[in-house]
């Protein structure tokens, strides 16, 4: 087989040297003009006439469409990687006959990639023993370490069910409903209730005795029990059937609390040394999760997350590092204020991660990962060419408004909004949506076509990253 690969000038030693050592089948390597990304049909057409081919890859960053020369030419034209550097990572693709004319082949890896961690974490989870099952979730032993969403107050929350359903989406493997004293037993009845019918782990979290008795009809875990409260709940708690967590209080040491809610009739029980703040003890109590405490230990990092202004993705990350280093079967997440809404996904990915590095000396590499921001490996593509430069200064203030009328900008949930004269356009990228503008002859001044391809770009990053959106404000 012999392929055609047309580049740009700026891309041609980048590519030369990523398929470099390749033998799996011969190949030109054609420059088509300054950058690849602008190759015509025409332009593609008249460098296969020059270099006879099997198959052609483009670059991935084309838009073009040439399914019209490879009608005409009955010849295979692929989109190979975005970045010519990548393009080595095309050839196992293309030898197995899975690139594709409408995709970048890095897109198509990067899937692949996210599927095969994926079978291969339900394979490991399938195949995992365990040290209980709870409501068809395993916990302990070698499956994965599992994520339980706090919702703090609970019989405050007014959008209760919702909001459990939400976390249990994002990859929540139960809900721990925590009340504090405030919260009457009717309050925990009603809240309970409301998410029976789910199938899912239900927790209570509260130290509260009469609030745990009201919770015992549904509650699969009791969080949580002390010395002090053991003697008046353990009979209950048995009969109910829920597991029991164990945390050290009332001057109680943990092993053997944990010991004498075993001789008491629990025989399904967890232990947690209870992570403590930044700065308040948070090192010296990671410690004290690394001895066995003569059951499961689970770590509550609601703690740390809610209690440091630092991005919770790198957070929880760490956190489930610390986890899985100190043997712990699961995590409790909360989602409680705005600084960590999406946490309950970033600690399923972290956790994941953990999972399929078991065995290795570092969590990386494992087909998930708990980026947000940052890239793992930046490229270095180069700079367009230039003979002239012009340095702009501050733009004028003076503004004309279209005659087709303004547009007034905002953020549904995941849906961004562009709204004029009581009629909203809705879309899930700033494309669809300014496609859909120009479509209806929406815009007919190219300063406001401008302006709306910056805001409706804002406003998707907003939804991206979780971050509130304001029409002419800083993003």
């Amino acid at each position: 087989m012999h392929v055609l690969f047309p580049t740009g000038r700026q891309t041609e030693t980048s590519l030369t040297a990523a398929l470099a050592g390749v033998t799996d089948f011969t190949y030109d390597i054609a420059v088509s003009g300054e950058i690849a990304s602008f190759l015509t049909p025409e332009r593609l057409r008249t460098l296969m006439e020059k270099h006879p081919c099997d198959a052609v890859i483009v670059s991935g960053m084309c838009t073009a469409d040439f399914s019209s020369v490879s009608a005409e030419t009955k010849t295979p034209i692929y989109r190979g990687t975005r970045h010519a550097a990548d393009m080595r990572l095309a050839v196992p693709l293309l030898l197995a006959g899975r690139l594709s004319s409408a995709f970048a082949a890095d897109s198509l890896l990067d899937a692949e990639r996210r599927a095969e961690a994926q079978k291969r974490l339900e394979t490991l989870e399938t195949e995992a023993d365990c040290d209980y099952l709870i409501r068809g979730v395993k916990f302990g032993g070698e499956s994965r370490i599992k994520v339980l969403c706090e919702i703090m107050d609970a019989h405050r929350c007014p959008t209760l069910r919702e909001t459990a359903k939400r976390a249990l989406r994002d990859g929540a493997d139960g809900i721990d409903l925590g009340f504090g004293f405030d919260a009457t037993e009717a309050d925990v009845v009603r809240c309970f209730s409301e998410l029976a019918d789910l199938d899912c782990v239900l927790s209570v979290d509260t130290l509260s005795p009469d609030l745990i008795r009201a919770a015992l009809f549904r509650a699969d875990i009791i969080f949580s029990l002390t010395a002090q409260t053991l003697p008046l709940l353990a009979e209950d708690v048995r009969k109910a059937g829920a597991a029991a967590v164990i945390i050290p209080r009332d001057g109680a040491e943990l092993r053997a609390s944990v010991s004498a809610a075993r001789n008491s009739g629990l025989s399904v029980l967890f232990s947690d040394p209870l992570l403590q703040p930044p700065l308040s003890g948070m090192t010296e109590s990671l410690a004290g999760f690394l001895p066995d405490f003569g059951a499961p230990k689970v770590m509550g990092c609601v703690n740390v997350v809610e209690l440091i202004d630092a991005d919770s993705p790198g957070i929880c990350a760490l956190l489930a590092a610390s986890a899985a280093e100190c043997g712990c079967c699961a995590v409790l997440v909360s989602e409680h204020s705005d600084k960590t809404v999406g946490c309950v996904s970033e600690m399923r990915r972290a956790v994941s991660q953990m999972q399929l590095c078991r065995g290795r000396p570092y969590p990386k590499d494992a087909g998930v990962d708990v980026f947000v921001i940052k890239e793992k490996r930046r490229r270095k593509e180069p700079n367009p060419p230039y003979e002239s430069v012009v340095d702009v200064g501050f733009a004028e203030e003076d503004l004309t408004y279209d005659p087709c009328g303004s547009f007034r900008i905002g953020v549904e949930g995941d849906i961004i909004l562009a709204v004029r004269h009581g009629k909203a356009i809705r879309g899930k990228t700033a494309e669809d949506v300014i496609s859909a503008i120009l479509a209806e002859g929406g815009v007919s001044r190219l300063d406001h076509a401008a302006y709306l391809g910056r805001e409706l770009c804002k406003a998707e990053l907003a939804i991206r990253f979780g971050r509130s959106y304001e029409q002419d404000g800083a993003f």
